[in-house]
């Protein structure tokens, strides 16, 4: 059984429709990826699993319960993590984290204090001095430090410095191998290409793709630098090859996966110097999604 199971999810505000038959599930120990611009449907589909919001149809469960009817008893068990942690202001960074572990009624004092630690916090400050970052790690420190099965992560890394993003991206990786499972909402792409198995991608309310990355890949592009040693001539007419341009490398595209071997095959002839290829990065798929309708070379995005 999966530790998420949401099937056509679908919540309305009046006549606007923020979630449409949304289905997600996420495995015991999974790291989920769960990407989209603004106003996409993201924290609403948060929302609901934390019960904050109640469903307008579909079901969403969690732990095999009910989000809305079951959710003081979920909660017991998942840590989240929002973009922006609104604090105490009185209190200090450390009281925080114990109240939040002591609300829970789970946790290690020794992780807490080894993650104040790693994070590089000073838990004596009162809340009201603290930076936007150091709001953030106290929330992933309380997180971190408990016992939780699920961890619901959206723009968790929000403020935090790139060598706190790391120790972040380990203390997932450290959840995972203990069997946790985390679903990851985050804009910043190589993020969630670095820590996700599965990602899904919702765009206006709905899902527009779910997989692993390397069966996305399939479905999109590869890039390619290529300098040869006389010019190649009609390139731009070869069906499946984007974004074709010179520079001071040679020249550069994209091909669809399915041409790579007749392109390969034909630039060959003109004397190959050098060939560089990339695979698709999770930005070069999520652009295909929201970038303009129209490609460089190689007519209508698909």
């Amino acid at each position: 059984m999966n530790l998420v199971e949401v099937k056509d999810l679908t919540k309305k505000f009046g006549k606007f429709t923020a979630l449409d038959r949304v289905n997600l599930s996420i495995e015991e120990g999974e790291i989920f990826g769960f990407i989209g611009p603004n106003g996409a449907g993201k924290s609403t589909t948060i929302r609901v699993l934390l019960g904050m919001l109640k469903p307008t149809s579909g079901q969403a469960k969690i732990f095999g319960k009910d989000v809305w009817h079951d959710a003081v008893e979920i909660h017991k068990e998942v840590a989240y993590v929002p973009g922006d942690a609104n604090l105490w202001p009185n209190l200090t960074g450390g009281e925080v984290i114990d109240i939040f572990l002591k609300m829970r009624g789970n946790g290690s004092k020794q992780k807490r204090d080894e993650l104040i630690e790693r994070f590089q916090l000073d838990p004596t400050k009162k809340c009201r001095a603290y930076s936007k970052g150091n709001r953030q790690k106290i929330a992933l420190i309380s997180a971190f430090a408990s016992d939780a099965r699920f961890f619901i992560l959206d723009e968790p890394t929000s403020g935090l410095d790139p060598l706190m993003e790391r120790t972040f991206q380990e203390c997932v990786l450290e959840a995972k191998h203990e069997g946790k499972s985390v679903l990851l909402s985050s804009h910043i792409l190589s993020e969630v290409e670095k820590l996700c198995e599965k990602i899904s991608i919702i765009r206006e309310g709905k899902i527009i793709e779910t997989g692993t990355l390397s069966e996305m890949r399939h479905l999109t592009r590869t890039n390619f630098i290529v300098q040869t040693k006389q010019p190649i001539s009609e390139l731009a007419n070869f069906k499946g090859i984007y974004h074709l341009l010179e520079n001071n490398d040679g020249l550069s595209f994209q091909v669809d996966s399915e041409k790579i071997d007749e392109v390969i095959s034909y630039i060959s002839k003109f004397g190959i110097v050098k060939l560089e290829s990339a695979p698709p990065t999770l930005e070069d798929l999520f652009m295909r999604h929201y970038e303009g309708t129209t490609d460089s070379v190689g007519g209508v995005s698909q």
